[in-house]
């Protein structure tokens, strides 16, 4: 048997490290951003890199859900989901069966990286609605408030947060977790070549940034809109 765990993220956040984290592990497997391929056929979005994207990952979601919910190779399948790409049109009866943690950062952070690579940023796009929804539908079936991890505070000290995170979710702490090689992973999606140029030169958890991040007007609408959202989740936030 396995713990198939679906950690739900936003973009711009260190979902990548903790992916290479969980895949580092001897007893880990880690599949990433299983629902893109399904986002850009059901939205007919244009993401960089699209056309190679929907050619190398499943674009039914119904699939990807049951992949996800079902039996893996290894007992610990880490499943880096993006919240943004559960779209209405997705049935999402499968979180149910799955191991649940939260991922957050705060929007200022968020919305600093992600216009780095985007031009045009919409508050859909970095998932902060969704992820409180889908934080609601956790809660209300299971009983009680899964973890969240804020991406700040795990920087400050990730083995101890990372300990607190497998104990939540079931399973051992290993510290394989904390050190992964540089380059890119077998685990990688085929876009990693565009985004993960940074975290292809990890080796592990960076330090938080310690400077103030200054967003123009536009994106500070955005960040407003994010804020209820993301303190919501912020307040079950591990210490």
């Amino acid at each position: 048997m396995s713990v198939n765990i679906a950690m739900w993220s936003g973009p711009r956040n260190i979902s990548t490290a903790m992916m290479y984290a969980f895949a580092a592990r001897p007893d880990g497997m880690a599949w990433d951003e299983p629902f893109y391929a399904a986002y850009l056929a059901q939205t007919g979005l244009q993401h960089p890199m699209t056309k190679e994207i929907l050619a190398a990952d499943e674009n039914d979601a119904g699939r990807v859900a049951m992949r996800c919910a079902g039996p893996a190779a290894k007992p610990v399948f880490y499943q880096k989901h993006m919240t943004h790409h559960m779209v209405p049109a997705f049935d999402r009866t499968f979180i149910r069966g799955l191991t649940n943690a939260f991922l957050i950062r705060s929007p200022e952070k968020v919305l600093a990286s992600y216009a780095k690579k985007h031009d045009e940023v919409t508050l859909h796009a970095i998932g902060f609605v969704e992820q409180a929804e889908i934080f609601e539908q956790v809660a209300d079936a299971t009983g009680k408030a899964p973890p969240v991890v804020d991406a700040d505070e795990h920087l400050k000290n990730p083995q101890a947060s990372l300990e607190k995170l497998c104990a939540a979710v079931g399973i051992a702490f290993d510290p394989a977790m904390l050190h992964w090689e540089a380059g890119p992973k077998s685990c990688d999606g085929v876009w990693a070549s565009h985004w993960y140029n940074a975290a292809w030169a990890s080796t592990g958890f960076s330090a938080p940034e310690a400077k103030a991040v200054e967003l123009p007007d536009h994106l500070k609408k955005i960040a407003d809109q994010a804020r209820p959202y993301y303190d919501k989740l912020k307040a079950h936030a591990f210490a």
